[in-house]
């Protein structure tokens, strides 16, 4: 049986500069352990499988995996796999906005004028960093410029991200990690990853730098452009006003995020280019 694959790159207008997302839009049919395979097989990040939604609000239902396991929610997969969508054809139910079922609930995903697509962020909940692990962090982080006044965070929107603000982008891009460290950090603290993240100058490219570790089979991996990551930083900078940040720079890439507050609510938003486009045969 053949089925419709699509590998988009998100967060980016120039392919191979974003973050690589794999989508099947023809989920149907496949178990678990078959998704799990084809997952570990494209060797992405995230590979996302499209099914007929089972909530009548929404447009369609997605899984996603990564090498490993599947996750609930992530960013990234979401804004890729409602552009996959668009493009093989697919009419929201409500103009303008495409509303995508997940493990965490109902995510709606707005259409902009400029082609581009924002998530909602899932609703968050807080837990500060314990104390007695700081030392731990400073030596996962190969730095001391954490931010006063701004304490580490555990932020769990279905996906769980240790978000530390530091002083500047440059802080950011200047980190060393530890990979031991990270993974035992990760561990510790409940969390799926660590995010940092700095302020640019005013003229910089951005308003913030992001950098974002995870550990994937016992290795630290540096996540190109993290959409989770950003809507996790996004809900601790409640409120507004609305930012940009840069992603992916320590990796040759240059992921762009926006960051818009509508009602108090924070959109994550990006382009996304598609790289390939065709079937994938299963034998």
């Amino acid at each position: 049986m053949s089925r419709r694959f699509k590998q988009v790159d998100v967060f980016t207008t120039t392919p191979f500069m974003g973050n690589p997302l794999a989508v099947i839009l023809d989920a149907e049919g496949l178990s678990d352990q078959q998704m799990q395979t084809i997952a570990r097989w494209t060797n992405l990040s995230e590979t996302t499988f499209v099914l007929p939604a089972t909530d009548p609000a929404a447009d369609y239902r997605v899984r996603i995996f990564t090498t490993a396991e599947e996750f609930p929610f992530a960013g990234h997969p979401t804004l890729g796999t409602a552009y996959a969508l668009l493009e093989a054809g697919l009419r929201p139910k409500t103009p303008g906005v495409l509303v995508q079922e997940c493990g965490v609930g109902l995510v709606p995903v707005r259409i902009d004028t400029d082609g581009g697509l924002a998530f909602r962020a899932p609703p968050a909940t807080l837990a500060s960093l314990d104390a007695g692990l700081m030392p731990l962090l400073h030596t996962a982080l190969g730095t001391d410029a954490l931010t006063e006044g701004q304490p580490p965070v555990v932020v769990n929107i279905g996906i769980r991200w240790l978000v530390v603000r530091l002083d500047t982008a440059a802080d950011c891009m200047a980190a060393k990690f530890n990979a031991t460290a990270i993974a035992e950090l990760v561990r510790r603290a409940g969390s799926d990853g660590v995010a940092v993240y700095g302020p640019h100058p005013s003229d910089g490219p951005a308003d913030y730098e992001v950098r974002a570790m995870c550990v994937e089979n016992g290795v630290m991996i540096e996540d190109p452009v993290t959409g989770s990551a950003n809507a996790c930083i996004a809900r601790l900078l409640t409120g507004g006003p609305d930012y940009t940040t840069r992603q992916g720079t320590a990796l040759g890439r240059d992921g762009r995020v926006t960051v818009t507050y509508l009602d108090g609510e924070p959109w994550i938003g990006g382009q996304v280019v598609t790289v390939i486009d065709g079937v994938m045969k299963n034998h």
